[in-house]
Protein backbone atom coordinates (compact mmCIF):
# COMPACT_ATOMS: atom_id res chain seq x y z
CA UNK A 1 0.00 0.00 0.00
CA UNK A 2 0.91 3.67 -0.73
CA UNK A 3 3.67 2.29 -3.51
CA UNK A 4 0.76 3.13 -6.54
CA UNK A 5 0.76 6.32 -8.30
CA UNK A 6 -1.66 8.68 -6.52
CA UNK A 7 -2.98 11.98 -8.31
CA UNK A 8 -4.83 15.05 -6.59
CA UNK A 9 -6.27 18.39 -7.13
CA UNK A 10 -6.15 20.58 -4.36
CA UNK A 11 -7.79 23.97 -3.85
CA UNK A 12 -6.23 26.36 -1.36
CA UNK A 13 -8.15 29.31 0.41
CA UNK A 14 -6.89 32.29 2.18
CA UNK A 15 -3.43 34.62 2.37
CA UNK A 16 -1.89 32.26 -0.45
CA UNK A 17 -1.22 34.69 -2.90
CA UNK A 18 1.72 36.67 -2.90
CA UNK A 19 3.48 34.82 -0.22
CA UNK A 20 5.16 32.74 -2.07
CA UNK A 21 2.92 29.62 -1.98
CA UNK A 22 3.40 27.82 -5.46
CA UNK A 23 7.44 28.54 -4.83
CA UNK A 24 7.01 26.91 -1.23
CA UNK A 25 4.91 24.00 -2.93
CA UNK A 26 7.61 23.53 -5.93
CA UNK A 27 10.31 22.84 -3.26
CA UNK A 28 8.50 20.26 -1.65
CA UNK A 29 7.36 18.08 -4.19
CA UNK A 30 10.59 18.32 -5.57
CA UNK A 31 11.96 17.17 -1.87
CA UNK A 32 9.24 14.35 -1.60
CA UNK A 33 9.28 13.38 -5.85
CA UNK A 34 6.13 14.45 -6.16
CA UNK A 35 5.36 15.73 -10.23
CA UNK A 36 2.54 18.48 -11.32
CA UNK A 37 2.29 22.08 -10.89
CA UNK A 38 1.22 24.91 -8.61
CA UNK A 39 -1.07 27.94 -10.12
CA UNK A 40 -2.54 31.14 -9.06
CA UNK A 41 -6.60 31.37 -9.68
CA UNK A 42 -7.91 34.60 -10.31
CA UNK A 43 -10.33 34.09 -7.50
CA UNK A 44 -6.68 34.62 -5.10
CA UNK A 45 -7.16 30.44 -4.45
CA UNK A 46 -3.88 28.90 -5.48
CA UNK A 47 -4.70 25.45 -7.24
CA UNK A 48 -2.00 22.49 -6.89
CA UNK A 49 -2.54 19.04 -9.18
CA UNK A 50 0.32 16.98 -7.61
CA UNK A 51 1.37 12.94 -8.44
CA UNK A 52 3.12 10.53 -6.26
CA UNK A 53 3.19 7.81 -4.21
CA UNK A 54 0.61 7.76 -1.68
CA UNK A 55 2.82 8.25 1.12
CA UNK A 56 4.78 11.09 -0.36
CA UNK A 57 1.21 12.63 -1.31
CA UNK A 58 -0.23 12.00 2.17
CA UNK A 59 2.81 14.04 3.68
CA UNK A 60 2.80 16.56 0.60
CA UNK A 61 -0.81 18.03 1.78
CA UNK A 62 0.27 18.14 4.89
CA UNK A 63 2.86 20.71 4.16
CA UNK A 64 0.60 22.45 1.91
CA UNK A 65 -2.03 22.63 4.75
CA UNK A 66 0.78 24.69 6.88
CA UNK A 67 1.89 26.52 3.49
CA UNK A 68 5.05 29.09 4.22
CA UNK A 69 5.07 31.38 7.05
CA UNK A 70 3.65 34.39 5.39
CA UNK A 71 0.90 32.39 4.22
CA UNK A 72 -2.57 31.69 6.06
CA UNK A 73 -4.73 28.80 4.75
CA UNK A 74 -8.26 29.30 5.47
CA UNK A 75 -9.80 26.28 3.30
CA UNK A 76 -8.15 23.35 1.82
CA UNK A 77 -9.86 21.03 -0.48
CA UNK A 78 -8.58 17.83 -2.01
CA UNK A 79 -9.85 15.87 -5.05
CA UNK A 80 -8.51 12.94 -5.80
CA UNK A 81 -8.02 11.92 -9.58
CA UNK A 82 -7.22 9.03 -11.66
CA UNK A 83 -3.53 9.50 -12.35
CA UNK A 84 -1.80 9.74 -15.48
CA UNK A 85 1.97 9.63 -14.90
CA UNK A 86 2.54 12.23 -17.56
CA UNK A 87 4.51 14.98 -15.45
CA UNK A 88 8.41 14.70 -15.11
CA UNK A 89 8.65 16.98 -12.54
CA UNK A 90 6.60 19.97 -10.79
CA UNK A 91 6.16 23.53 -11.94
CA UNK A 92 4.90 27.02 -11.21
CA UNK A 93 2.23 27.87 -13.63
CA UNK A 94 2.13 31.36 -14.60
CA UNK A 95 -1.10 32.10 -15.92
CA UNK A 96 -1.31 34.55 -18.98
CA UNK A 97 -3.66 37.74 -18.17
Amino acid sequence: MGSGLVRVRVFVGGRVQGVAYRFFAEKYAGRMGITGWARNLPDGRVEVLAEGSGENIRAFLERLREGPRLARVDSFTVRREASTGKFSDFQVVFLAD
